[in-house]
């Protein structure tokens, strides 16, 4: 039966459930997951998977000194905890027989940003769907979601097709297995649900990004503004903010919701090594000439009526820390001018939470973090295709997975930021949720080529606006407002920005404002500064970029090409 191995459910009725579980006031119900009927394990870093042995009716599995647990949740979830005291441990895989139907078509996630590449697609088993999938039966219509809690301790991928379901646990830490030793991993809670009657596919995920996300930090209020790299792409100064901002200070909404100004990448000192060199990316600890006093510079953004932001790229280390500090050089993270620095040594951390703690002593309300995951990883997440980093190196504490790194990493700067809002770029966003208060969702857009707004902008925001204020406040990138992107194609863009309900950030080159960009920005501005119903993409089941949207309940449609 369809999902008998998977969902306990009565009968034939695939939405008549054995066990429903309320998660939370509004996220719906959560179906009892069946244990599974195949547990491997992988003990290297290639493919092959060791088979474990089942007892105590399938909820406990080992193989040597290797124990995988299966814990029923009473909310209807299913908690796997892992034991491994002597070997390195790669991962853990579930397995469940799955006929899944035969129209049925399958979105995934992605590990941090996409990159105008996620889709429904038919069901193919080689294909991993990171975090969730969410299934559509085109005959019937039905829906079904499987996915892992955020928060999960491992990196988590499905894979369906061929008559089976499998969820795989990644457990490394680095390019090795973890070393455990004494202690229980708590790896992931798996969570399911099927669509409820009259609830559209869209609607039926947004419910279950609630239930496996039910403790999100979310903005008190909706989060608009502006920001300079798509029209400075770094060479900006302190004058070109205050002109920036002055420019649209005039454009925003009257009220206590105010927008921000964020300073983007260029505002931080390099350490050069030669006279006209390229320098050595810093710390982000302190400002360059042209950026003379970062506590003056947010309080003149703050005098013309918005709010001041900073974007920093944590994991840089300063010019002459020693290499014992660092993580080790491999493909992707090999520029000598720019050294990573390991998490996993508190000394590092420590630096981290004080560069944080520095920006909100310059009065700076809301930062932007970026690189983060392909700092540690080496990898953009569109590159990790057969593994999420290269074998081999480990960070210095290897008894911790990557994704327990990463937390941890999070929670540090979590708890530096204070009361300051925190943008993840290049972030996890299944790790990010509940402790970032929005998240860039797909690759940068552009304030160069139309071309690649229209594919990594339309695309993310059509199939993670799901995710929006269960995780956190979802952010599609910004309107690259300058001359090479003609003013028609763009002025879609924010359109589709402003009526979404998620943030709208917008880069305004001065000589690509006139009088009918103005009167569009004064109305986006004020439509996104207002809560709204979130956006529904009313044809992504079959479209790569959604033409038709339902926004602040008006049906919309724009053409993207």
């Amino acid at each position: 039966m369809d999902r008998r191995n998977f969902l306990q459910i009565s009968g034939a009725a695939l939405g008549s459930l054995v066990t429903q579980a309320a998660v939370g006031p509004t996220a719906g119900a959560a179906e009892t997951v069946e244990l599974p009927t195949r547990v491997l394990v992988r003990l290297g870093p290639g493919p092959q998977a060791q088979a474990l042995v089942a007892s105590d009716g399938r909820r406990t599995w080992t193989y040597r000194d290797v124990t995988v647990h299966l814990v029923p949740q009473a909310g209807g979830g299913l908690a796997v905890a892992v034991q491994s005291p002597t070997l390195a441990l790669h991962a853990v895989q579930l397995h469940w027989r799955y006929a899944g139907p035969a129209a049925a078509s399958v979105l995934g996630d992605a590990w941090e940003r996409t990159y105008g590449d996620v889709q429904f697609q038919p069901l193919a088993l080689a294909r991993k769907l990171p975090w969730y999938l969410v299934q559509h039966d085109l005959r019937s219509g039905r829906t079904a979601c499987f996915g892992v809690r955020t928060g999960a301790h491992t990196f988590c991928y499905w894979q369906v097709g061929s008559g089976q379901l499998q969820l795989t646990l990644d457990t490394e830490s680095g390019g090795v297995g973890v070393r455990l030793g004494a202690r229980t991993l708590a790896a992931a809670t798996v969570l399911a649900t099927t669509g409820q009657p009259g609830e559209s596919t869209f609607a039926t995920a947004r419910r279950f990004c609630g239930l496996i996300s039910p403790a999100p930090r979310l903005p008190r209020q909706p989060v608009y503004g502006i920001n300079d790299w798509y029209f400075a792409y770094g060479n900006n100064s302190s004058d070109l903010i205050l002109q920036h901002t002055r420019l649209l200070a005039d454009l925003m909404p009257i009220g206590d919701n105010r927008p921000f100004s964020v300073v983007d990448a260029g505002w931080a000192t390099y350490s050069p090594l030669l006279p006209g060199d390229g320098g050595w990316q810093d710390d982000f600890s302190r400002p360059n000439p042209k950026f003379p006093d970062m506590g003056k510079l947010g309080s003149e953004i703050r005098q013309l009526g918005m709010r001041p932001g900073l974007w920093t790229r944590p994991l840089c280390a300063r010019y002459g820390t020693p290499a014992n500090r660092l993580l080790p050089r491999i493909a992707g993270r090999d520029d000598p001018r720019k050294p990573v620095l390991d998490p996993t040594i508190p000394e590092n951390l420590a630096g981290i939470r004080r560069n944080f703690a520095t920006y909100r002593a310059w009065g700076y309300d809301m930062v932007k973090h970026d690189y983060s995951t392909y700092d540690l990883l080496g990898r953009w997440g569109f590159e990790m295709t057969d593994r999420l980093t290269a074998p081999g190196w480990r960070f210095h504490d290897d008894t911790r997975t990557t994704a327990e790194i990463m937390l941890a990493l999070y929670q540090a700067i979590r708890d530096a930021a204070g009361p300051a809002y925190l943008i993840g770029c290049n972030t996890v966003g299944h790790l990010a949720a509940g402790l970032f208060e929005l998240n860039r969702i797909g690759d940068d857009t552009s304030g160069l080529e139309w071309d690649r707004t229209r594919k990594m902008g339309v695309n993310t925001l059509g199939f993670r606006l799901v995710q929006h204020n269960h995780f956190f406040a979802v952010d599609g990138d910004c309107v690259g407002l300058t001359p090479k992107v003609p003013w028609a194609q763009n002025a879609q863009w924010l359109r589709l920005l402003a009526g979404s309900g998620a943030p709208l950030f917008v880069s305004a080159q001065p000589e690509a404002v006139g009088a009918a960009q103005k009167a569009a920005l004064t109305a986006a501005f004020a439509q996104a500064a207002r809560p709204q119903p979130v956006g529904e993409p009313l044809d992504w089941l079959t479209a790569l970029r959604p033409t038709q949207w339902r926004l602040d309940g008006q049906t919309t449609a724009f053409d993207w090409s």
